[in-house]
């Protein structure tokens, strides 16, 4: 088995190094892919890492692990392989947005962060642009973090969140597994109750064929 780990915003591939160790203490090889919003489209990053899944599914089975905009982007990637590419066994969200961020609508007219976040940061700030990312089409689990903004100070409307996503704006009905666990957006990668799960999903793969509609709404708390 193989693991593809995708960052988030503003960080590097270096931010998973303690999930990726893990998961080849385990023996499953794990690979790792960088972008830069900064200077990268995201339709640009987009088709360079759907080239790497492509060469990645002609060596076996393989993961799909996306922390934040990593797993928008990955999401989008797999939209994009070509015609007969073997798919993903399964595909990990880590704080993944599904619709547009309310922080980054908050930011998205804001010269530093247009700066840094680039066309990327818009995506993430844009309604309909979210909307045209394709749902996954293997199974999928989400995890987010809920050790975040809480009382008068919380942004969130007193919705649980990681500090920088919240839970419904990381929610959707086709999402086959949600599990919430105490951490806070940017440490999800490091998470070891993160890398557990991912572990233990990949040695028992969730076989949403099994599962009723109403067991697949259910939620979990790690």
């Amino acid at each position: 088995m193989q693991a593809l780990f995708v960052h988030g915003m503003g960080r590097s591939p270096i931010s998973g190094w303690r999930l990726l160790v893990r998961l080849k203490a385990h023996g499953v090889t794990p690979h790792a892919f960088g972008y830069a919003t900064t200077f990268q489209r995201f339709d640009s990053i987009r088709n360079r890492l759907a080239v790497r899944i492509h060469a990645l599914s002609a060596a076996g089975d393989y993961v799909l692990i996306g922390h934040s905009l990593g797993g928008i982007l990955l999401r989008a990637a797999v939209a994009s392989l070509p015609a007969g590419t073997r798919l993903p066994r399964h595909v990990f969200l880590l704080g993944s947005p599904i619709k547009a961020a309310r922080l980054a609508q908050k930011l998205q007219h804001n010269w530093i962060f247009r700066a840094l976040a680039g066309d990327c940061g818009q995506l993430l700030a844009s309604q309909s642009r979210m909307a045209q990312i394709e749902q996954s089409p293997v199974p999928t689990t989400s995890i987010l973090g809920v050790t975040g903004w809480r009382g008068r100070l919380n942004p969130f409307q007193g919705e649980a969140n990681d500090g920088i996503v919240s839970v419904s704006e990381a929610s959707a009905a086709w999402i086959a597994e949600e599990i919430r666990v105490p951490a806070i957006h940017t440490y999800l990668p490091s998470s070891r109750r993160v890398s557990k799960i991912i572990l233990q999903r990949i040695a028992n793969p969730y076989n949403t064929a099994e599962k009723s509609a109403a067991e697949r709404e259910k939620r979990i708390n790690f």
